[in-house]
């Protein structure tokens, strides 16, 4: 983490007798995520810019459309087709980005399946990341990726499966007075374990601030 430190890092970490790789802390303002698609045919298309937000490593939210200017928009989904393309990739792709406070996009990770950052789909696209990813490894045409609501998708962990499903068993007025249409996709899991991810809820409104809103109102997702 300092120039300090580099000397015996060097030496503890030589003594593996393998290549070292130095990567570069970077100061970034956001976490997106873009999920393309790619059939063998070579047809690609990418579903709208999420915008990630993570609490203690884990995918707390996706905030759809991303808050971010349109030439990063732009560029993170060229960028996202290049990587498609380029990999020669059959099915999804989500390509993991961050972005920084001048505007430039540096590539994190790459997921080739479909991804919890992409579940936003399911309710709020013309085509969700799961039929797509069928359609692409069939080789059939791929479906519009067109986004139909603002939407926020936030994660269920174990620890917020009681209170999510106490909430689901009352009227929910704050949904009604904020016009938002609360999704919930529960997986089945036989246990509820601190930190696992259970399911999701996919929060349609008519812009993201609203759906926001409804989480914060609700009080299960206390971070």
């Amino acid at each position: 983490r300092s120039e300090a430190e580099i000397g015996e890092a060097y030496e503890t970490l030589k003594q593996a007798r393998t290549e070292l790789v130095l990567e570069k802390f970077i100061s970034f303002d956001k976490e997106l995520s873009v999920i393309a698609a790619r059939s063998p045919q070579g047809e690609i298309r990418t579903f709208p810019i999420s915008e990630n937000v993570h609490v203690d490593n884990i995918l707390h939210l996706s905030i759809v459309p991303a808050r971010i200017d349109e030439a990063v928009r732009q560029k993170a989904q060229q960028l996202a087709s290049q990587i498609a393309e380029g990999l020669g990739v059959v099915g999804l792709i989500a390509v993991e980005l961050f972005v920084t406070g001048d505007g430039e996009l540096f590539v994190n990770e790459l997921a080739p399946r479909p991804h919890n950052s992409g579940h936003y789909t399911m309710e709020a696209c013309r085509t969700s990341q799961f039929e797509q990813h069928v359609r692409a490894v069939c080789g059939l045409p791929l479906g519009d990726t067109a986004l139909l609501t603002p939407v926020v998708m936030v994660n269920v962990l174990g620890e917020h499966m009681q209170p999510l499903v106490e909430r689901m068993a009352e009227h929910d007025a704050a949904a009604e007075w904020l016009n938002v249409a609360p999704k919930v996709h529960l997986y089945g899991k036989h246990e509820a374990k601190h930190k696992r991810k259970m399911g999701h809820v996919n929060v349609l409104a008519d812009d993201v601030d609203t759906a926001l809103a409804w989480i914060a109102e609700t009080n299960i997702w206390r971070v």
